[in-house]
Formats: structure tokens, C-alpha cells, sequence
């Protein structure tokens, strides 16, 4: 019978194809479990195994994770959730001298904050593999007792030389020919530390003269005295990666391990590993399949480790979170979102060929999440005062100069327009936020010109059109308050704006009985005087000026855009200094902002991260 497809399995590739069809045959159906990793002899004393499929996501901890890693993520983690089965979370430390406590912390958190369990349980423990260190050592004694491996004593300049390359076989090693029994006692003193760093290694005997270099007898374990963080001194030799790998997976219980095209010519000594551990009893059958697709290549970005470190390391950018790196804390202080990144993910897919995706796309997610969620707020970011000449007339009775009248506008607008509570299509009452309107209020200086261009709907004041015209004042409402008219400006001895001059239009308050009997061809955002707060705004912009920064051997520093950060001291109205670290917004006319996970203080001092504008406006 077809296994029938997940419901929220919205977009079929061929790593779906291929879980689908295992279950559909049964491929892993007679697995046991024995409830945590081990040998054959320890999954044997176990029950059925629960989980129909096991995937897995295993970072070295030797640095920040990035978007590239969040793809990976919700790949693992999204077919495991959607298949009945059970992703784990492994810390791949078999390299002690690059890998910290500090990255196995942010990586832990990166995956929560995705939105992800490991291990079948939210209380569960990551795996890591330097746990399975004693088992790796007793499989590599097992492969050189049946003739598998030998160590080598050659220096890393001749083993390089007599690998050979893709048009010559390679040579074999002098030390190729000893027995076991003296490859045996040769391994376990390098185990002792009887022999220095570098001095020798162990060698998979496979065939030196295959048309696969990865298969022309690898390198399996190396001497190298280094304080591990899990297992501190207690090894000096430590094993290869490419021997680890299969291993754990095997260890683990995986049935797909998933990993990207570079690990592709590895699949061969992955298959040739587990055979031959299974062959000798060490390991359960059937063994994990390892499949391969495309990395993330994004526009504007890079995803080197080594290159994002230089970044934070050359102080080109203010750390790891900083909201311009594509690391996923960067990424959060930006503003993105576990939805956003997760709806990338299943956006661009799964594919076994390399292409570029348009940053444009991961904003674009963004937006799409953040549309419905994000409460709105008015903030001005290049601010002139707006003096509202009658006021004192209009109001007089009420207070004068020193009158606030209380406005009031959606937080959450439906469908992307304001709603009046109350009214027939509005449900139920949004959610509001309050602010007041005086004599005083802020504008952006763009939306006053003496001269308006063609076409300018905003604010200009009285002038003659070529033919003596007289032409009044433009009108425009000022959202969620009063139609105004513009009377003129002032200027300071510089010739600077310093005011913009209009008078109010009574009886057109937003909300209220005939206000829309004056029609106007614009509303501005404001914010008022009194009650208005002043916060850093902090606009974000893309990190590099060159889709493809470190392509064809440039230099990606050069690309580094001069303008990706630019801090304005802006005022916004006192709803958002009531923001949490976190929270997100929409700035009406502006875009979507975030309150700094680090630096925002709500109610005194408000910072705001630009995490992503209205519309894609980049190179336009």
C-alpha cells in the first residue's frame, strides 16, 4: 500500500521521493531501538524502533551557525516531523583544537529558537560524538585486525605525493604490507603517546588506484595532543571525520543522512565503512543511506566560516549577532523570524544542482510573516516640527495652545487597512494605541516641498502657477488626526527649514461624523510633540554591495557596503516605547523594525533595528 503524503509536506522533492519509497518497501521497518545510541549487541536487547524515520543535524561546535545552517535544519528536522520520525541533534566534536563550549551553547539555542526537539524529546540531551570515541577506537582496531587498515609513517608531503591525481593512480605506502598483528601494536602506541603529532596515522586499505581519490586508502585517525571540551585529555589520537561520520549515524540509528554536495565523492567510503563494520558484528543493519543536496548559495552574502570570523575578528562588523551577518543570531536581532526562515526553507526547495537565490526571496518571506503579526506605530526618522497656526483659535474654548486632543488608531489593522471599531465589517474590536495631536507635531522633512515635483501629493504651501494663478495651500490628512492645509515655512539664517507652517481644518478628525467630507489626495505619518519619544533607529541595509562578494577568488572585503548601517535619531510615538526586546513592528510608510534584543530599554531608551522594508527597493 502507498504511503500516503504528509499533509504538511507542501512541495515533493527527492528526498521525499526516497523516504516515501522506503517506507513503502519497508526499508528500516525491522530496526530496534535500544532508547539511546549504540552497538549492534545494544540495539539487538531493544523494542521496535517508534520512529518511522531518523534524520539528523550534526554541526562541528566551531562556530556561529548560519543561514545556510537554518535550511539544513528545517530540511532534517521538516522530514523527520512530517514522516513519524524523530530527528537527532549531534555535536560532530571530533576536532578539539577548533571547537568551544561557547558555539555547542548558541547552537543549542539556534535549534529551539527554530522551533525544533531533538532526540524525541524537548527535554532531551544533544548526542555528541566524541561519546562514541571508545567505539570508534575498538571499530578501527576491529578494521585493522581483518586486514582493513594499517598506520602509516610516511610524512604528509609523501603520503600527498603518492596519492596521485585524477589522471594517475596512486602508490602505495612502504608500510602497506605489515601484518596486522604489527599494525596492530603500532596504533596502540600511538594511542599511549608514545609517538609525536604528525608522525603517523591510520590508513583505510581500500585501493590506491581508484579512479575516486576519497577511496585511495583515507587517512582514519591522527595523532594530535589537544584538551577536548567533553573528554579533556583523555585521547591524543582523535578520528578523521570522514571515519566518524558513518559511524555515528550508524550508532544513531539514522535511515537518511542528509548532507550537502561537497560530501558527495565521500558516499562511496561512508558505504564501504559501515560494510565492513556490520560484516564484523560491530554494527546493526541495514545501514544509513547518505544523500546530498545543493547548499544555499544567497546574493550579498557569505556563508565561510573562516570569512565571517575575519569579519568579526577585523571588527567590520560589531560581532556575530550583528543584524548585518547571516548568522542566525544575527539574523534574530535583525528581526527575522523561526516563521520566516522556515517558510525560505520550504520555499527554494531541494534540489541536487547549484544555483543563486535573490536575497529578495528571504525578505520577501518576511514580509509575508510579519504582515499579519507585526503591530503598527507612526515613527519620523529625519523629523522637522509642524506648527499648527489656529490652533489656539480652533481649540480656544478647550485649553489653546496647550490642548492634546486624544487620537487613536488600530494597532493590528485588518487585511492591511484601518478598521473603525464598531463598524459592521471590523469583527471584533482591534486592539488600539493611543496618542495626541497638539499644536506641535513632528514630520519627515520629505514631506514638505516649497517647489513640489510633478505629481507631489504631500504638503507645499500657497504659490502662482506660470500664468499668475493663485494656487492654494496643498491638504493633506495627517493619519489618525486632521486635515491640514500648508500655509508656508520658516528657515534659520542658514537657509535650513526649521518649521513647517499649516493650519487645521475643524471638524475633520479621523473616526468622526462628516471627517471624510473633505477629501484629500495623501495621508502623512506624524508624531506629536508632547507625547512623542524620541528613540535611535538603526537602518540596516545589505552587508555587501556585490551579489556574489567573494566569487571567482575576490577580495570580499572590497565588496563591503559603505552604507549598511546608518543610525538616525528618530521620534516615535509613545505606544512603541512600551516595546519589549523582541518585539517587531510595522513603522507605518517605513517598514518592519524590531526593539534591539540587546540594547533596547523599554520606556527609556528605545533602539530599533530596521529589519526589512515595505517593498524590495535594493538597487532601484
Amino acid at each position: 500500500m502507498s504511503t500516503p503524503t504528509p499533509e504538511s509536506a507542501k512541495t515533493s522533492n527527492f528526498l521525499r521521493q526516497i523516504i516515501e519509497s522506503d517506507l513503502d518497501r519497508g526499508t528500516y521497518a525491522g530496526r530496534r531501538w535500544a532508547g539511546t545510541p549504540g552497538d549492534a549487541a545494544h540495539h539487538a536487547q531493544g523494542a521496535p524502533d517508534p520512529a518511522k524515520i531518523r534524520t539528523r543535524f550534526p554541526p562541528e561546535p566551531n562556530g556561529y551557525l548560519h543561514i545556510g545552517h537554518a535550511k539544513s535544519i528545517c530540511i532534517n528536522f521538516g522530514l523527520a516531523r512530517d514522516y513519524g520520525g524523530v530527528c537527532h541533534l549531534r555535536f560532530d566534536d571530533t576536532n578539539p583544537e577548533k571547537e568551544d563550549t561557547e558555539y555547542v551553547n548558541s547552537i543549542i539555542d539556534a535549534v529551539k529558537w527554530l522551533g525544533f526537539d531533538w532526540n524525541g524529546s524537548p527535554e532531551a540531551a544533544p548526542y555528541q560524538a566524541s561519546d562514541y570515541f571508545g567505539f570508534m577506537y575498538r571499530a578501527a582496531e576491529h578494521l585493522i585486525e581483518a586486514g582493513h587498515a594499517y598506520v602509516d609513517e610516511q610524512t604528509a608531503e609523501q603520503m600527498r605525493a603518492s596519492r596521485g591525481d585524477f589522471g594517475k593512480p596512486g602508490v602505495n605506502s612502504p608500510f602497506r604490507a605489515r601484518t596486522p598483528a604489527e599494525n596492530l601494536a603500532r596504533f596502540r602506541e600511538m594511542r599511549e603517546g608514545q609517538h609525536e603529532d604528525g608522525s603517523m596515522v591510520l590508513r583505510a586499505k581500500i585501493d590506491m588506484a581508484s579512479p575516486n581519490i576519497n577511496m585511495r586508502d583515507p587517512a582514519i585517525y591522527r595523532i594530535r595532543r589537544a584538551t577536548h571540551h567533553n573528554t579533556g585529555d583523555t585521547w591524543c589520537i582523535y578520528p578523521m571525520y570522514t571515519f566518524a561520520h558513518p559511524i555515528e549515524d550508524a550508532l544513531e540509528q539514522i535511515t537518511h543522512s542528509i548532507c550537502t554536495l561537497e560530501f558527495e565523492d565521500q558516499r562511496p567510503f561512508y558505504d564501504w565503512l559501515l560494510e565492513r563494520l556490520i560484516e564484523g558484528g560491530l554494527l546493526a543493519a541495514p545501514a544509513p543511506k547518505q544523500y546530498e543536496f545543493a547548499r544555499l548559495n544567497l546574493t550579498y552574502v557569505i556563508t565561510s566560516k573562516r570569512k565571517l570570523a575575519q569579519l568579526v575578528y577585523d571588527h567590520k562588523v560589531s560581532g556575530w549577532d550583528d543584524p548585518r551577518m547571516p548568522t542566525i543570531v544575527g539574523l534574530r536581532r535583525r528581526g527575522y523570524t523561526p516563521a520566516a526562515l522556515q517558510l525560505f526553507a520550504e520555499r527554494i526547495g531541494v534540489t541536487k544542482s547549484d544555483s543563486w537565490i535573490d536575497y529578495s526571496t528571504l525578505e520577501g518571506c518576511l514580509r509575508e510573516d510579519l504582515e499579519e503579526k507585526a503591530h503598527r506605530g507612526m515613527a519620523v526618522l529625519n523629523p522637522v516640527k509642524l506648527v499648527l497656526t489656529n490652533w489656539d483659535e480652533v481649540f480656544g474654548s478647550q485649553g489653546g495652545a496647550t490642548y492634546l486632543e486624544p487620537c487613536s488608531l488600530p494597532a493590528l489593522p485588518h487585511h492591511g487597512h484601518e478598521v473603525t471599531p464598531g463598524a459592521p465589517d471590523s469583527g471584533e474590536p482591534p486592539a488600539m494605541r493611543h496618542f495626541s495631536i497638539g499644536k506641535e507635531v513632528w514630520i519627515e522633512r520629505e514631506d514638505f516641498e516649497e517647489v513640489p515635483p510633478k505629481g507631489y501629493k504631500r504638503l507645499y504651501p500657497p504659490r502662482e502657477d506660470a500664468d499668475g494663478t493663485a494656487i492654494a495651500g496643498n491638504r493633506v490628512r495627517l493619519k489618525g488626526g486632521y486635515v491640514i492645509e500648508c500655509t508656508g515655512a520658516t528657515r534659520d539664517a542658514h537657509g535650513v527649514i526649521t518649521e513647517v507652517l499649516a493650519t487645521v481644518v475643524p471638524d475633520t478628525k479621523s473616526g468622526t461624523p462628516g471627517a471624510d467630507l473633505v477629501k484629500v489626495k495623501a495621508a502623512i505619518t506624524w508624531v506629536g510633540v508632547a507625547d512623542g519619544v524620541s528613540a535611535e533607529v538603526r537602518m540596516y541595509d545589505r552587508l555587501f554591495s556585490d551579489a556574489q562578494p567573494d566569487a571567482g577568488g575576490k577580495d570580499f572585503i572590497e565588496s563591503l557596503n559603505p552604507d549598511s548601517l546608518k543610525v538616525v535619531s528618530a521620534i516615535v510615538e509613545p505606544s512603541l516605547a512600551n516595546a519589549l526586546p523582541d518585539q517587531k513592528f510595522q513603522f507605518e510608510r517605513h517598514g518592519y523594525f524590531v526593539a534591539d534584543r540587546l540594547d533596547h530599554v523599554q520606556g527609556t531608551k528605545p533602539v530599533f533595528n530596521l529589519a526589512v522594508g515595505l517593498k524590495d527597493s535594493w538597487g532601484k
